[in-house]
Order: C-alpha cells, then structure tokens, then sequence
C-alpha cells in the first residue's frame, strides 16, 4: 500500500511517499527557515503563503522521486492538527482535493501520532509494543504510553513552554539567533566548564514538565541579576543539560512504572545529540531514535503513521475533514 503523506503543521511544507509504513520511497521537505529567520520566529500568516506556493512543485518532486504516478498511489494522508490554523488549512484543503480528483481515500493523521511513527520507517525489525512515546518539539513535550496502534494514553505534557520553545526563547537571550535548538547545541559544545546549576521544576505531575522556569532564570543571569554572568558557551551548556536531564529523568521514570517494551523518542529536538545519548545511557529498557532528516517535520511519518491506522483501526474520513489546530493525542 502507497500512501502520499501530506504534511503542513507549521513552517515545513512536505510531501512524502511511503509503501506499506516502512519502505521511503520520497520525503520532500521545503523549509521555511531562512525566511523565518529575520523576525526571530514563525510568522503564521507568512508560513501559510509560503505552502501555497510550495504545494505544488513538493507534490511533482515528491511523485517523481518515488516514481510513482497517480495510479500508484492508495490513499492521501495528512496532518489536520495540531498546529497553526492557517498552516494546516492548506495542508488539509489539497489532500481533500487530490483525494476527490484522484478518487482516493482521505486518512487524517495527528501531527503528534505521526512523529511517533517515524520510527518505524526504514527499520529491520518493528518496535515492540506497548511502548513509551517521548515526542520533544518547539511546539509540544509530551510522554505518551502506547499501547497498540491508535490506543494511547498521555501520561504527562509540559504544563507550559514546550523544550524546543525553551530553546528558542534562550537562543534569543544569548543573541544566538533561530531556530534554537541547533545554535543552542552547537554553542554548547564549545564550553569548557559546566557552568552555573540551572533549576529543574518540581511539580506535582510525575511525569509532566516544565520550562519557563528555567527559561526566566537564563534571563535574570543575563541581565547581570544573578551576579557574574558567566561565558554564552557555558550558559548554553547549562541549560541544555537542564533541559536534557528534566525529560530523560521523567521519561525513564514513566517507562519503567508503565511496563513498557521500548521508548520510542521523536519530534524536533530528538535530533539534539546529548538527548540522545543521555536517554539511551540511563534508559534500562530499548530506545529508538529516528534519523535527524525524520525528527523533524515531514511528511513520511505522516504516511507511515496512516499505513497503520487504515491496516489496525481502518480510519478514513470524509471529504468533510476540518482542521483541529488544538488538537491532543491520548
């Protein structure tokens, strides 16, 4: 089975093809960033504009390197949230039109769901389930217990700023410019010492997050109010090591309380290496990590994660699709 994987949740406008849930066939990913860039963030209503021109050349580029023409293709699949409403309109509205026009069925995909399939693409052997989904991104923080394909139950969630936003919003005190999450990574290993101890919240979820906190307490240092301020390059160091101890400490935690079989990280910063490293270190249990080009947004995890849902759960839906920019998983 070929599914077309459409995704278009934020900034990334992309298309991919994947056969039976595992085989890439194409992942076209147009980014956003650099236009990004000059105002510090994504700007909703310029993310939007940008996939209405990138739509198109994606979906030719996408076919052709799949080698796969319209008869090749079972279903189209797509993020209808969360994510920004504009964004995702676009997204949703061509899926529903190249399902009508090629008379194929319509399989919506939650964006968070989908990056927890990017760890089945490409893959020898299958994950085990239940699993631990651990999904870290600019947008959302949140451990997941999965149980089967479409059953999940959310065990914690930041309560506040999601890590990549915590990475963002520090990059931009250390003048470090966006996205944050790979200048932050990058100034980080340049430090030669430590650097100052950052705070981990305390909360009354055993598995919930929180990063404002941390986040505040970056910027009274500074601003000098902290005494001393110490080298960017410790600071950096500092607070990625913060940030990377408070997820893999809940994650480890939630994984061996709920008998899992794995933990199954995804999502944006999945591809911070010291992540990576420290979960796979402390983690009693297996762990999967996708390839960096499959943590980020992309539409093969969207294609992946509707192979499964039309095979376990046989969900499609109807030309009727809205887009649900809150939308939860579990």
């Amino acid at each position: 089975m070929r599914v077309l994987g459409i995704e278009t949740s934020c900034d990334e406008t992309a298309i991919a093809v994947v056969e039976d849930g595992r085989k890439l066939l194409s992942n076209i990913v147009s980014s956003q960033v650099d236009l990004h860039a000059r105002y510090g963030g994504v700007v909703p209503e310029v993310a939007s504009r940008k996939h209405l021109e990138m739509m198109m050349p994606v979906l030719e580029t996408a076919l052709g390197e799949a080698g796969s023409v319209i008869e090749d293709i079972d279903a189209i699949a797509v993020t209808y949230g969360p994510g920004l409403a504009g964004s995702l309109l676009v997204g949703v509205n061509a899926a529903k039109a190249l399902a009508y026009a090629w008379e194929k069925p319509l399989i919506p995909v939650n964006h968070l769901e989908g990056h927890i399939y990017a760890n089945w693409i490409g893959v020898e052997t299958l994950p085990q389930l239940p699993a631990l989904g651990l999904i870290v991104s600019g947008g959302h923080t949140d451990v997941v217990l999965m149980r089967q394909h479409g059953d999940y139950e959310r065990l914690g969630q930041t309560v506040d700023d999601a890590a990549g936003e915590a990475f963002d919003k520090v990059a931009r005190l250390l003048g470090l410019g966006f996205p944050g999450g790979p200048a932050v990574e990058k100034m980080a290993r340049t430090a030669k010492h430590t650097g100052p101890q950052l705070p981990r919240a305390k909360l009354d979820g055993p598995y919930d997050f929180s990063f404002s906190g941390l986040k505040t307490k970056v910027q009274r240092i500074v601003r000098g109010e902290e005494g001393e301020v110490p080298p960017r390059e410790e600071l950096a160091a500092a607070f990625q090591e913060a940030v990377v101890d408070a997820v893999v400490t809940k994650a480890v935690k939630a994984a061996e309380a709920n008998g899992v079989a794995e933990v199954l990280l995804s999502g944006g910063v999945a591809a911070n290496l010291l992540l990576r490293e420290a979960l796979a270190a402390r983690c009693p249990l297996p762990v999967r990590v996708p390839p960096i080009s499959l943590c980020t947004d992309n539409g093969a995890m969207i294609a992946a994660c509707a192979y499964y849902r039309a095979q376990e759960v046989g969900e499609f839906d109807p030309l009727a699709l809205d887009v649900d920019p809150g939308l939860r998983i579990g």
